[in-house]
């Protein structure tokens, strides 16, 4: 037999095994969770925010600021509700890069700042005025960092799961929030309420969505190969 037929042969025995190996040890198809939070009851009314003692920031917005503790969209929509696995969670994955949190404007950008445990942490001060950021934590160390316009990037990290609140101590009607979690399958409802948790390895999944004023709910759910469930979230929100 010539060499090339040989070689021929051997190539298409090598590829039958390994075809043969992909069949019966297939990689597993991921499935996606996905669904809308919106509320029933009265939503309290977000408040102006008057940012006439810092004029740099005043001129930055065309319209008045509003507070954004409860947001909502068309059809009682919920909007900002961060929602993740909080249990069952085999496939997450380590940061690998740092999350970014902006003061802009006097205001949090974003609202409600998603990140992973120990992930890095990147605070910039987008202003011509100073900061003073201070997330009051509870499970983590509190720390209290002033932050001149110009300044580096503040650079932190969490160690322990937590919903922070974050305060200015320069401009009292600065919130927001931390939302340091477990699991890199998190994400935050749109403006239409929807929301997506993508990349889930089949299992048994408890999803949670919290909102900063109403609290937080869970639900199981069940994900199989290539399954894309859906779950709903009902908050009853109260005007005060």
């Amino acid at each position: 037999m010539h060499t090339k037929h040989i070689a021929s042969l051997t190539f298409i025995a090598a590829t039958a095994v390994a075809t043969t190996g992909a069949l019966r040890h297939p990689r597993p198809a991921t499935g996606s969770i996905s669904g809308t939070v919106t509320y029933t009851g009265t939503m309290p009314k977000m408040k102006p925010i008057d940012m006439a003692k810092e004029p740099s920031c005043a001129a930055q917005h065309k319209s008045p600021v509003m507070t954004e503790s409860a947001v909502a969209g068309p059809s009682n929509s919920l909007e900002d509700v961060v929602v993740y696995i909080s249990a069952g969670d085999q496939g997450s994955a380590p940061a690998t890069t740092a999350a970014r949190y902006d003061q802009r404007g006097c205001q949090y950008v974003p609202h409600v700042a998603l990140l992973q445990v120990n992930q890095p942490l990147e605070i910039y001060n987008d202003d011509k005025t100073a900061h003073n950021i201070h997330p009051l934590a509870k499970q983590n160390a509190e720390w209290n960092k002033s932050q001149p316009p110009g300044a580096p990037p503040l650079k932190e990290t969490f160690a322990k799961a937590e919903f922070i609140p974050v305060k200015c101590n320069i401009h009292p009607w600065m919130h927001g929030y931390f939302a340091v979690l477990n699991t890199s399958h998190a994400t935050q409802s749109g403006e239409d309420g929807t929301f997506s948790l993508k990349g889930l390895p089949p299992g048994k999944y408890t999803v949670t969505a919290w909102q900063e004023r109403f609290g937080a709910q869970s639900q199981e759910v069940t994900v199989g190969n290539g399954d894309t469930p859906k779950v709903n979230f009902v908050f009853k929100a109260t005007p005060y």
